[in-house]
C-alpha cells in the first residue's frame, strides 16, 4: 500500500532545508557548542521512534561502572517535573521519566539525572564528580558538542531507506550520521550473517574511521515481580495479559511468538501516561507481563504481585562485542590523558 505521508515530501524539503542550515551554522562555529574536560558519549539516533537507546545506555554503564564513576543525562521525556531533577531509585515517573528510573534501579551506583538543556544538566552534574558522562537521546543536541557520538538505526528501519519529517521519520537527513565514531545497527536477526552484514555497511556507506557494529535484542530466560522470578516457560496464556507502551514492540511479539507464548495484547503508544480508565481494566487481569520501562510506570498504579517483565539486553553479532568495548575504552583513556 502507498504510504500517504509522501504527500508531505515538500514539507519534507523545508524542514531539510531549516536542519541543514542550523548543522552548517554549527559546523562553521556561528552556533556555539560547548565541549567538557572529561569523556562524554552520546546516544542517539537520525529516526524518531524505538531504535533501542535505553538498552545501549545500559549496556554502556554495565561495561563502565566497574572502572569508572558514570552519570547519565536524559530527557526525562514526559515528565511533569522542570529543569534538573536528580533522580533517586524511589522517584516517580511523573518526577524522574520512565527509562532514567529504569537506570538508576538497574545502576543504583550510577548518577542519573534528567534535564532537557543538556548543556545545564552537565553543569549540575560535574558537581557529583562523575568520570563519564552518557547523554540518552542527544545526537541532535548540538549545544553540547560530545566527544564521542553512537548512532543508532534499527534493522528494518535503516535510517538510509527513510525520508525526514514529515514524509518520513528522519529528525535530519542521513548526511547527519557523518558525526557519529560509531553506528550500531540494532534488533537484527540473531542469525544475521557476514553477507548480511556486508550489505548493509555498503548501504550505510561509513566514512573512513567509521565502525559498524550489529546487535540483537537478547531476552531474559525470566520473568520478574516484585516478589518472584518465573521461568519463560511457565507463562500461560489463560492467566497472563501483555501490556506495552513502547514505539515498536513487534520484536518481542516475534520473540513470544517463537517461545509458543500467545497473549492478549494491550498496545499503548511511546512513553504513554496510563488513565485512571486503563488502570482499572488492567486491575481486572489475573497477571500483566510487561516492558521494563512500562513497569516503572506502572508500579506505583497496580498490584506488584501481579505485574511482571521480561528483561531485555544488547548482544553483539559476530564477534564484535570485545572491538565495540575496546573503541570505549580507548576513547575514554585518551580523554583522560
Amino acid at each position: 500500500m502507498p504510504n500517504p505521508r509522501k504527500l508531505l515530501f515538500p514539507f519534507s524539503l523545508i524542514y531539510h532545508g531549516v536542519t541543514a542550515v542550523r548543522n552548517k551554522l554549527y559546523d562553521a562555529g556561528v552556533f556555539s557548542s560547548e565541549s567538557f574536560d572529561l569523556p562524554v558519549i552520546a546516544v542517539g539516533n537520525l529516526n524518531m521512534g524505538g531504535t533501542g537507546k535505553s538498552p545501549m545506555i545500559e549496556y554502556l554503564l554495565k561495561i563502565l561502572s566497574e572502572k569508572n564513576k558514570v552519570a547519565t543525562l536524559s530527557r526525562g521525556y514526559k515528565r511533569e517535573s522542570k529543569g534538573f531533577q536528580l533522580v533517586q531509585a524511589e522517584d516517580t515517573v511523573d518526577k524522574a521519566g520512565d527509562e532514567p528510573l529504569q537506570f538508576k534501579n538497574k545502576y543504583p551506583e550510577a548518577v542519573v539525572a534528567v534535564d532537557a538543556n543538556r548543556r545545564e544538566g552537565i553543569s549540575e552534574l560535574l558537581q557529583f564528580s562523575p568520570e563519564v558522562i552518557l547523554l540518552d537521546d542527544a545526537f541532535q543536541h548540538r549545544k553540547v558538542e560530545a566527544g564521542f557520538y553512537i548512532l543508532l538505526t534499527a534493522y528494518h528501519d535503516l535510517y538510509v531507506d527513510d525520508l525526514i519529517l514529515p514524509a518520513g521519520n528522519l529528525r535530519e537527513s542521513a548526511a547527519g550520521a557523518i558525526r557519529a565514531n560509531i553506528i550500531v545497527v540494532t534488533k537484527c536477526p540473531e542469525d544475521l550473517t557476514s553477507a548480511e552484514m556486508e550489505k548493509i555497511r555498503n548501504k550505510l556507506k561509513p566514512k573512513s574511521g567509521q565502525s559498524v557494529y550489529f546487535t540483537a535484542i537478547e531476552y531474559s530466560e525470566q520473568i520478574i515481580s516484585s516478589v518472584e522470578k518465573l521461568p519463560l516457560e511457565n507463562i500461560q496464556s489463560s492467566e497472563f495479559v501483555l501490556v506495552t507502551g513502547i514505539a515498536n514492540p513487534k520484536p518481542l511479539l516475534d520473540y513470544l511468538g517463537s517461545r509458543n507464548i500467545d497473549l492478549k495484547h494491550y498496545q499503548f503508544p511511546d512513553h504513554h501516561n496510563f488513565t485512571d480508565k486503563e488502570i482499572d481494566q488492567l486491575r481486572n487481569e489475573s497477571r500483566i507481563l510487561t516492558t521494563e520501562k512500562d513497569y516503572m510506570r506502572l508500579k506505583d498504579k497496580l498490584p506488584l504481585d501481579k505485574l511482571y517483565y521480561l528483561p531485555i539486553e544488547v548482544a553483539f553479532i559476530g564477534g564484535s562485542k570485545a572491538d565495540f568495548d575496546k573503541e570505549i575504552e580507548n576513547f575514554i583513556n585518551k580523554k583522560e590523558v
